[in-house]
């Protein structure tokens, strides 16, 4: 088997690094680049796969990791843009899998999340929103106003009892309170 496909799959997810998410610029502040998204989701993933011990943990992951793919080759488009382009994700999927020997299982998983029809494919949504939740928390929390308008319109969207119970706890805290908190108890500790 040659690795020349899968090299080019890697350069190809390695590209979405330099793909911007385009929503930001409705919000006047905050950057983001498709992979950093992708990351953010995929680690929430896993925390909901630990939440929901009954999903397959694999499957729940790697469609966090892969669910934004096809923006290297068709880029982000935000919601207005949508109204106006239709990028065509299948046939950006099927490019990007036909070389590679485990394509129909990566093209499998983007389908499956875009049809949402399992608790993994939900938990995925919902895990793929809490990441834009998060950006929108961290925002709020530095004092930009526009989050506060989005933020019900994105909470709307969560799909499963995770997510929006996930939702709650990730308002309910401050962005920097993890780390604030450890400041605080480790300079209580040194006195």
């Amino acid at each position: 088997m040659s690795l020349t496909a899968i090299a080019h799959l890697l350069f190809e997810a390695r590209s979405l690094k330099n793909v911007a998410r385009t929503g930001y610029q409705f919000l006047g502040a905050g950057r983001e680049s498709v992979a950093e998204h992708s990351y953010t989701a995929t680690m929430i993933a896993f925390v909901m796969a630990r939440l929901v011990p009954s999903v397959d943990t694999g499957r729940l992951v790697s469609m966090c990791l892969v669910h934004d793919l096809p923006e290297a080759r068709v880029g982000d488009l935000n919601y207005v843009q949508k109204l106006y382009v239709r990028a065509d994700e299948a046939h950006a999927v099927a490019d990007l899998t036909r070389d590679v020997p485990f394509g129909r299982d990566l093209a499998a998983l983007i389908r499956e999340f875009q049809q949402g029809a399992s608790v993994e494919a939900r938990l995925a949504h919902d895990a793929d929103q809490l990441a834009f939740l998060l950006e929108l928390k961290d925002l709020s929390d530095l004092g930009y106003a526009p989050p506060a308008t989005w933020i019900p319109h994105l909470r709307k969207r969560l799909k499963t009892e995770t997510g929006n119970a996930l939702a709650d706890a990730i308002m309910a805290v401050e962005r920097d309170g993890w780390w604030r908190q450890n400041f605080i108890d480790s300079t209580r500790a040194s006195h």
